[in-house]
């Protein structure tokens, strides 16, 4: 399907699009013919030898700041006269316990994961209504299709965040804008994983532990690669999902189907 995939002349805007996830979205989008506008709170300058090339325009932009993401997402509607694609990227994880929790802790997480693509979404509709029409997709998580016990504000901010997906796609069908989600994990090579993983006593156990987690991720021996998410986010981007909305697709090997045989 994305050998056939053509977005020449649309606008895709991508938050977190510096690393991981968010930087496989941006390159594969470019790729395809959309000029992409990436955001994210630290640029980074190693992104240039591959991003120059694809045209893709990188800004700083913190999504817990309303005016920050504004800012971003009409300066790609004016710099192209048009917007077609969001892509809500942007994330923190947080494992800690609620009594642990501290308020600062709270909004943290839920401003990064929530309240940043809420007001995402709220800036660009306009823009999208004026192009005819968009696509718009959240990165949720595994975890915002079951609960989890080691990171529970995080799972309430993922869960919230597929609520924002299909509420916003029955309000906006009329506008023939699509809000789709992408449920990852375990994914490989993004900076949320690191951090988890530098944390651990033993690193290889916890790489292992989380492989072990998710039935195909257990059978092939590996994490998800960052690239399959973009591939997912490409086809809701794109023409072949004209008539997906409100929907959520698990990128996690099964994960969070249950609990796996042994």
């Amino acid at each position: 399907m994305s050998q056939s995939v053509d977005l020449s002349g649309r606008t895709a805007v991508v938050t977190g699009g510096s690393s991981g996830i968010g930087r496989a979205t941006a390159v594969l989008l470019a790729e395809h013919g959309a000029r992409v506008f990436v955001g994210d709170i630290r640029t980074r300058s190693e992104n240039d030898e591959r991003y120059k090339p694809l045209d893709i325009d990188q800004r700083e932009c913190d999504v817990r700041d309303e005016d920050s993401l504004q800012r971003l997402i009409d300066a790609a509607a004016e710099s192209t006269g048009r917007l077609d694609v969001l892509v809500n990227n942007a994330g923190v994880g947080m494992v800690r316990q609620i009594t642990d929790v501290t308020q600062d802790d709270w909004n943290s997480c839920i401003d990064t994961n929530l309240k940043g693509p809420f007001f995402g979404c709220k800036h660009a509709i306009g823009h999208m209504r004026a192009a005819g029409g968009g696509s718009i997709v959240n990165v949720a998580s595994n975890a915002g299709l079951l609960p989890r016990a080691h990171d529970p504000v995080y799972s309430i901010s993922k869960q919230a965040l597929v609520g924002l997906t299909k509420s916003l796609a029955l309000c906006h069908g009329r506008d023939r804008i699509r809000v789709n989600a992408v449920c990852p994990g375990p994914v490989g090579e993004t900076a949320m994983m690191n951090d988890d993983l530098d944390q651990a006593e033993d690193r290889e156990a916890a790489v292992r532990s989380m492989i072990d987690a998710s039935p195909i991720a257990r059978a092939v021996g590996r994490m998800i690669d960052p690239e399959e998410v973009a591939a997912a986010v490409l086809y809701l981007a794109s023409d072949a999902s004209q008539m997906v909305t409100g929907t959520c697709i698990a990128i996690d090997g099964g994960k969070s189907l249950g609990v796996p045989p042994q």
